[in-house]
């Protein structure tokens, strides 16, 4: 049985995410304190103790959610996990993807993330952007529907997080058009959903430019196993590369259910979601009935997902 590790991103995090895991396994805490060096201030009071509306601010929202990410993959490490075969992130996942698969340092990646926040929140200013979440259209009548609404302005699908739900962005006047274009199209539901900025579209293009400057500074590594980017489901090895997948990715569309149909066709038949929630375990249930996922951020669920990855490699 091949296996894939899938790190969450954006909207799994939760004020008190990972205090049991942290309560058996002191690496946790260890790697919020290497974050927190860092960043300049303590990233784990923040998670634990709020506020929360600080937490779900984009720029502190992504480091957070990559520690999160990291400290688990260090828990499933340390319990003896095995390596997969392939990784892949959704959206600020993808950082923790290349971590586990050594491409970039994790102190690396957490100065990328919080650079990324920062820009991403600058880059529209509160109130300009919007995001919606369209359910009940195929991916071609949501693009369509967002050309309609535009009338100028910027929207687009920014997630094609499963069959029939696509989530869009852009500039709030135009996606508040689109919701209400989207019902009498046939979309089953078509709602604002709350969020800082609207991520993945061409309104990133200003922290694309200033993440460029930043991932120039920084070493990349070949990646020890396959990482799978949400710009277009395909993997690289060379820096460069890499670097331009990641710039990419902040103005173009996450292809979550391409992602995820390309590891299935790759024979992939069991997924494990490290980190906080179970968003893309709910995801991949929509996706694709023909392969299992498991999901872990408690030392019970740890276990679980051990003894279905160990019964499922015996096997073969």
């Amino acid at each position: 049985m091949k296996l894939a590790l899938l790190f969450p991103g954006q909207g799994s995090q939760s004020q008190g995410m990972l205090a049991a895991l942290a309560a058996e396994f002191p690496i946790v805490k260890k790697t919020f304190s290497q974050a927190s060096q860092v960043l300049g201030y303590d990233l784990w009071a923040l998670v634990q103790e709020g506020p929360v509306e600080q937490l779900n601010q984009t720029e502190f929202t992504q480091p957070a959610l990559l520690a999160a990410d990291i400290a688990a993959w260090y828990c499933w490490k340390e319990k003896g996990g095995v390596d997969p075969t392939v990784v892949a992130g959704h959206s600020l996942g993808e950082y923790a993807a290349l971590v586990s698969a050594g491409v970039l340092s994790f102190e690396d990646a957490i100065a990328c993330v919080a650079l990324r926040g920062k820009a991403m929140q600058e880059a529209v200013p509160a109130g300009e952007g919007a995001m919606a979440a369209i359910i009940g259209l195929d991916n071609e009548k949501v693009d369509a529907l967002c050309l309609e609404a535009s009338q100028g302005d910027v929207v687009s699908s920014a997630n094609f997080n499963s069959n029939g739900q696509v989530v869009i962005s852009g500039e709030k006047a135009a996606v508040e058009r689109a919701v209400s274009l989207a019902k009498p199209k046939g979309a089953k539901l078509a709602k604002l959903i709350p969020v800082s900025v609207p991520s993945h579209c061409a309104l990133m293009q200003p922290a694309a430019d200033q993440l460029a400057k930043k991932l120039k500074d920084i070493e990349f590594q070949a990646p020890t196993f396959p990482v799978i980017h949400n710009v277009d489901a395909k993997s690289y090895d060379k820096p460069d590369a890499i670097q331009e997948a990641l710039l990419q990715q902040l103005t173009q569309p996450v292809r979550w259910v391409d992602t995820i149909l390309k590891m299935q066709n790759d024979k992939i038949g069991l997924f494990v979601e490290v980190g906080p929630g179970k968003v893309l375990s709910g995801l991949n249930k929509r996706i694709t009935k023909e392969v299992k996922t498991v999901n872990f951020d408690t030392p019970e669920l740890l276990n679980a997902a051990l003894i279905t990855v160990g019964e499922d490699i015996a096997c073969l």
